[in-house]
């Protein structure tokens, strides 16, 4: 299969329920993660007792509500998940949803597969992919979330270009990232960290509308961005 867009084109190959682009040299590339070796239950936990509670000085399941409120009325849309992770979004986005997954772990994108496919989802793909290369034509998706991953990305610019190139116009991005003037003192979150006064230039800058949501929980933000204007910058 190959996808194109107005830029260049992207051989993809299929196995095991995972869709993963083609090298110049006909290899199927690779992507270097951090938690790589680590298992995808392993992950979750890690999630749950350990960056919530220690870095975050937050609680996952107060997150996990957040999700379940700000997700639960979206239907029938054609949705990108940036960083699908293991596929948490699986337990709290409505089952009717067309759900597009990247990430650059195939270990993780291995048990996102697993849960998308328990909570019912007729149409889902994933993809080992990164923000800054998506793999996707221009005015696909209707929705973007990014949960947990901003801080992750190595060029936040290039992918939030790369994403207001895939959404359609009015399209709303979902986001929620760790914050520095929110973190603990003596907190080390791994990633690079933008403030929120930072995160409102970057967005605006290309287009977006940036509009806070009300929840807090420690150090992480939540907001919602709309797609208002694609020829900035």
């Amino acid at each position: 299969m190959t996808i194109k867009n107005r830029k260049k084109e992207f051989p993809t190959i299929k196995k095991q329920g995972i869709n993963y682009l083609i090298d110049e040299d006909g290899k199927i590339k690779k992507f270097q993660a951090w938690f790589e070796d680590m298992s995808s239950i392993a992950y979750d936990k890690v999630m749950e007792k350990g960056v919530f509670p220690k870095l975050f000085n937050g609680d996952i399941h107060k997150h996990f509500d957040i999700l379940k409120k700000e997700f639960e009325h979206i239907h029938n849309l054609n949705i990108i998940e940036i960083a699908t992770g293991s596929g948490t979004l699986a337990k709290f986005l409505p089952n009717d949803n067309e759900y597009t997954g990247i990430d650059i772990s195939n270990n993780l994108l291995q048990k996102a597969k697993l849960r998308f496919k328990e909570q019912g989802f007729r149409k889902f793909e994933l993809y080992n992919a990164s923000a800054e290369q998506l793999p996707f034509e221009e005015n696909t998706f209707d929705f973007a979330v990014c949960n947990l991953a901003l801080n992750f990305l190595d060029d936040i610019d290039l992918s939030i270009q790369e994403l207001r190139r895939v959404l359609k116009i009015n399209s709303n991005l979902f986001c929620s990232v760790p914050i520095p003037e929110r973190k603990p003192e003596k907190s080390k979150i791994t990633g690079t960290l933008y403030s929120e006064k930072d995160l409102k230039k970057i967005f605006k800058k290309y287009g977006f509308d940036f509009e806070n949501k009300p929840w807090e929980n420690g150090a992480v933000l939540y907001f919602i961005t709309i797609l208002k204007n694609k020829n900035k910058v």
